[in-house]
């Protein structure tokens, strides 16, 4: 097995999360090393194609803010991203996501391990002492002074034995997987609606399209569906679309090889579906399918603070609020189209202590493992917020290897006043033009 050199932070999952919480610790002068299971960076975003990154802005103001929204702005600036207000969601093409991203960890000085996947971790007195991956190289032991899991599915909490979320008696969202439809003519004022997801208060699904779906779906042969939601890629005749489901636990081997199996052939059976039956997509074709099943929930770990939908709903202020969250509280059901939307008047907090369990000193989560109960959950999975407590970790991480001290000793007000100046909102939505 190879060693590596000693990392100050080692971030694991390069998803929205993940390649956030790396820069932000390198650039607070952390030496930190990032590992990421595919050859790419962006997670969801680039190997799920899960689009729009939700949300970013709250009537117009700014929620989501500092490194998140500088990824957006050099995106952008590529021609690889559009905002979406007043809504705050963002739109992106996944060939230039990836290159941002990349370009912004490598600046940093981040130490990239991709083709990298996680296998286990050792554990000692102080906390963890390891993560070990499995590559090409064989296996490797990555050592390091403070962990960040960013896998999604909190598998490095999982295997340094953290305590995860009860299942709370209710099933877990279903699974998706995304796919590229070229030749679509997006000049229809149809789809000029659906593929830009700007209207505040609404759920974003074509509604025409959605109806005769319904109405049809017994004749058509049409499998268990949601939506349709369809975004713009910024390339003309292009969309994402989302509308394939089916349930399934994304952290059995097993069952997640049936559900992509299930999954892939639904997305050509939509396609044709759509093909055959709407005329925007007369001439259309799949170009490509995600590499990955988008996840909506998995794992969750039971940290010093679990945000309740009470508190999420009335939008609680902590005293050591890091983040915070804008989406509406969304749960998909896995049988039938049907989908559960509530949307929120006041952007809710994320407070430092669900990024970390009592008894694990060198581990913090940021993305979908933080500590939530299902209601907030299904707000905060999404990755604009994935996003906001990656830079909490990141910046936190830092301060915890700088100060010699676990990551529950953080000086919280340090934490707060340091992310407020990097752009974080966590006092109030911020006017951003």
């Amino acid at each position: 097995m190879q060693k590596t050199d000693l990392y100050d932070v080692v971030v694991c999952g390069g998803g929205p999360a993940g390649f956030i919480a790396a820069i932000t610790a390198a650039r607070s002068g952390a030496r930190t090393a990032l590992v990421e299971r595919y050859g790419f960076l962006g997670g969801m975003a680039t190997a799920g194609f899960v689009a729009p990154l939700s949300v970013f802005t709250y009537n117009g103001k700014t929620v989501i803010g500092g490194i998140p929204w500088e990824f957006c702005e050099r995106l952008q600036q590529m021609g690889g991203g559009l905002m979406e207000k007043p809504l705050g969601n963002y739109a992106f093409e996944p060939e230039l996501y990836k290159l941002c991203c990349q370009r912004m960890v490598l600046e940093a000085g981040v130490e990239l391990y991709l083709h990298s996947w996680i296998s286990g971790c050792t554990y000692g007195e102080s906390g963890i002492n390891s993560v070990e991956l499995l590559s090409k190289s064989g296996t490797e032991s990555i050592f390091g002074k403070v962990f960040i899991d960013c896998t999604g599915d909190a598998d490095l909490a999982h295997h340094a034995g953290v305590p995860m979320q009860p299942d709370e008696g209710k099933p877990l969202q279903p699974l998706s997987t995304y796919f590229v439809l070229s030749g679509v003519d997006t000049s229809t004022p149809r789809m000029q609606e659906a593929m830009h997801h700007n209207r505040q208060g609404v759920n974003c699904q074509c509604e025409e399209i959605r109806a005769e779906l319904i109405a049809h779906r017994d004749e058509w042969g049409i499998p268990e569906f949601g939506g349709p939601w369809f975004c713009t890629t910024l390339q003309p005749g292009v969309v994402t679309v989302n509308m394939t489901r089916t349930a399934a636990d994304a952290t059995s081997r097993a069952d997640l090889t049936r559900a992509e199996c299930e999954l892939r052939e639904q997305v050509f059976k939509m396609a044709a579906v759509l093909k055959e039956h709407f005329p925007e997509f007369a001439r259309s074709y799949v170009s490509a399918v995600a590499v990955q099943a988008g996840i909506r929930e998995t794992r969750r770990i039971a940290g010093a603070h679990t945000i309740s939908a009470e508190e999420y709903v009335n939008a609680v202020h902590y005293p050591d609020s890091v983040s915070r969250g804008a989406h509406p509280i969304d749960v998909h059901v896995a049988a039938g189209p049907s989908q559960n939307v509530t949307f929120l008047k006041t952007p809710a907090y994320v407070p430092y202590r669900a990024l970390y369990a009592p008894g694990f000193p060198n581990l913090l989560v940021a993305g979908r493992c933080i500590s939530a109960d299902k209601t907030a959950f299904a707000s905060l999975r999404v990755q604009a917020s994935c996003m906001g407590t990656g830079q909490a970790a990141g910046v936190a991480a830092a301060m915890a290897v700088r100060d010699g001290v676990p990551v529950a000793g953080v000086n919280v007000a340090e934490l707060t006043g340091r992310l407020t100046s990097l752009g974080a909102c966590l006092e109030g939505i911020t006017d951003h033009q």
